[in-house]
């Protein structure tokens, strides 16, 4: 019988293993190989991105998770924001120094993507999926469906909606058999398409 997963709560001290397994995930990203065209660069990017992210807009909302090996070390993250926690203008402005060292010359590609993102957010309460991924090496041992299925159930205890945006298709059904719906096909100008998904609240 396969052992369960586990998962934790993230915390403040664990935004470097977030960062380094998010940045394994997303090496060969469409999106994220747009941004950073270099696979070197990417590599050592990604991991400043994702660990700026995580220390100042998703670990501070409180519902960042990580899937965790038996060995203790973290496989895979996923970054949450609920309904009431948006990202103060303040925590904005700090993570621009992080953006700068993480993409290099090409930031200006990197707010591209995040001010296509923003034009699209849904108003309409939810929580939003920013991130989710599982390195490389733990594809397929069940720890993104224990990620994702942890907190949609609680999610749907509250009666509330989800939403993320897919920037890769092979992704799209996966998502679906969550209960994710696509509601629209955007495209990065000069850049590939990204997928933006709507789960609704369960009754």
């Amino acid at each position: 019988m396969t052992e369960p997963k586990r998962l934790r709560a993230a915390t403040p001290g664990d935004v470097r293993a977030a960062a380094d397994a998010l940045g394994a995930a997303f090496q060969h990203d469409p999106v994220m190989s747009w941004i950073l065209p270099d696979e070197h660069r990417r590599a050592v990017g990604l991991p400043r991105f994702f660990g700026t992210m995580a220390r100042h807009i998703f670990f501070p909302a409180g519902a960042s998770d990580l899937a965790v090996r038996p060995d203790g070390s973290v496989a895979g993250a996923a970054l949450w924001t609920p309904p009431e926690r948006q990202p103060a203008a303040s925590a904005e402005l700090r993570v621009v120094p992080g953006l700068i060292r993480a993409f290099g010359r090409r930031v200006g590609a990197g707010r591209t993507v995040g001010d296509l993102l923003k034009q699209h957010h849904p108003s309409t309460p939810h929580w939003y999926l920013a991130m989710i991924g599982t390195r490389p090496e733990d594809r397929g041992a069940g720890y993104g469906h224990t990620l994702l299925r942890s907190r949609l159930d609680r999610i749907d205890a509250e009666g509330a909606a989800a939403y993320l945006e897919s920037s890769n298709p092979d992704n799209v059904p996966y998502y679906e058999r969550f209960g994710f719906t696509v509601t629209d096909e955007i495209r990065i100008p000069g850049g590939p398409p990204l997928w933006l998904m709507w789960r609704a609240a369960r009754a």
